[in-house]
């Protein structure tokens, strides 16, 4: 499944999860359209598929803890991805 639905909240462990696995298209999307300078509205109704309009709390926190998870990837997760590879 390449666009799964998202969690409320993206995970914080410090190891890869399941759900780091199956989101790694959508870190990858939020990750680029951040980088292009795309409004995060956009970038949530978009990628994450939430409203910002009607629930405006919600995406914001939705968006802000999937791109702090995205970057986290970037940064750390991937090693961890890799070595299923190895």
């Amino acid at each position: 499944m390449t666009d799964p639905e998202v969690a409320a909240i993206a995970p914080a462990e410090p190891a890869l999860t399941p759900y780091d696995r199956a989101h790694r298209v959508t870190y990858l999307r939020l990750l680029d359209a951040h980088a292009e300078g795309i409004e995060w509205r956009e970038i949530v109704r978009t990628v994450l598929h939430i409203d910002p309009d009607r629930e405006q709390e919600h995406a914001r926190k939705t968006f802000e803890s999937h791109l702090a998870r995205a970057q986290w990837m970037t940064e750390q997760g991937y090693r961890q991805l890799l070595k299923g590879f190895e």
